[in-house]
């Protein structure tokens, strides 16, 4: 039997059966490789906070030139402006539906493919869905607000990020929130389900790239580096764009704790001639030089991703903790 689609007004939602779009989100276009700092503010102006992008760049990204904005810098920032936040993987189109017919917008950590660009990480907010056209209604900061795209089209995408979510919420909407994500409340969970759903889809699709960097990352998750490894090898044989390390680190994080510091040297070092600022990078090829016994080499390393990002933490305690060791008889 076909369902109507019969809409009521419930806390500024437009509520339906098979259709929802919240309405309230004030779009912005983003500058150069800030994506994240304006899906960010887009996300708390649905709230009602006045911040924008330039405003949280500013403890996002100092450094325009700064390639990438991790889910967790958003999720810390958030949480310092009074927020709750929940930050998982391996989401589905079902949880993203259900938070928000209840009000609430999801931000996905995705891909994003331009004409003379190639691949790119981005950010993109989730406002709507349509379950007749089989769709999602999204704000992105570059292509516009209200940009739809098809459920398979969104979940391709998405998937080369692990399908990574960040769900952003007032105190105030904190049981709804929690009601809605169940089990997806219990980080473990969450890590045990990216890993059955990383493991279903390298065996439905053996040559996809993205399948397998997902098995590595969610195989590292649970504490099984070397099984990552080799997901991670297989990934790279079957062609991951090279941009993929700008954005996902977890095959510097897999090789480290296999006990293989050259083969970090060897990533990170090809994404800094590719981006010389790349913060992140530089912190990886210093804790692989660190492993090496590089002391001073890792030290340079350190310097460079604090020159870059000064607020980088981890960078500046490492780099603490390499000068206080030094000084010692």
């Amino acid at each position: 039997m076909r369902e109507h689609l019969v809409g009521l007004l419930l806390g500024g939602v437009a509520v339906a059966q098979q259709q929802v779009e919240l309405t309230g989100v004030p779009h912005e276009y983003q500058r150069l490789n800030n994506c994240g700092p304006t899906t960010t503010g887009m996300y708390l102006g649905y709230y009602g906070s006045a911040l924008r992008q330039h405003q949280v760049a500013e403890a996002l990204k100092p450094n325009p030139r700064d390639k990438n904005v991790t889910p967790q810098q958003v999720l810390e920032y958030v949480q310092q402006q009074g927020f709750q936040a929940k930050l998982g993987s391996g989401g589905n189109l079902g949880t993203l539906k259900n938070l928000v017919k209840r009000g609430i917008p999801v931000m996905v950590h995705t891909w994003m493919e331009l004409p003379g660009e190639g691949g790119l990480g981005h950010f993109r907010l989730v406002t709507g869905y349509d379950e007749t056209r089989r769709q999602f209604t999204t704000f992105d900061s570059y292509l516009g607000p209200r940009r739809v795209f098809s459920y398979g089209q969104f979940d391709q995408d998405w998937q080369v990020m692990n399908r990574t979510y960040l769900v952003v919420y007032p105190g105030q909407k904190a049981p709804w929130v929690e009601k809605t994500l169940g089990v997806r409340m219990d980080d473990r969970w969450v890590e045990r389900n990216a890993l059955r759903v990383a493991l279903r889809e390298a065996k439905e699709q053996p040559d996809n790239p993205f399948a397998f960097f997902n098995l590595g990352s969610s195989l590292l998750k649970v504490n099984s580096p070397r099984a990552a490894v080799r997901a991670f090898d297989r990934a790279f044989s079957l062609g991951v764009p090279p941009r993929m390390l700008w954005y996902q680190f977890t095959p510097f994080q897999a090789h480290l704790q296999a006990g293989q510091p050259g083969r970090v040297v060897e990533l990170t070092s090809r994404v800094l001639r590719a981006a010389p600022d790349h913060e992140e990078a530089y912190f990886w090829r210093a804790e692989a030089r660190l492993q090496q016994g590089k002391v001073t080499e890792a030290r340079a390393d350190l310097r460079q991703a604090l020159r870059f990002r000064p607020l980088f933490q981890e960078a500046r305690e490492r780099l603490l903790a390499l000068n206080v060791k030094s000084k010692r008889p």
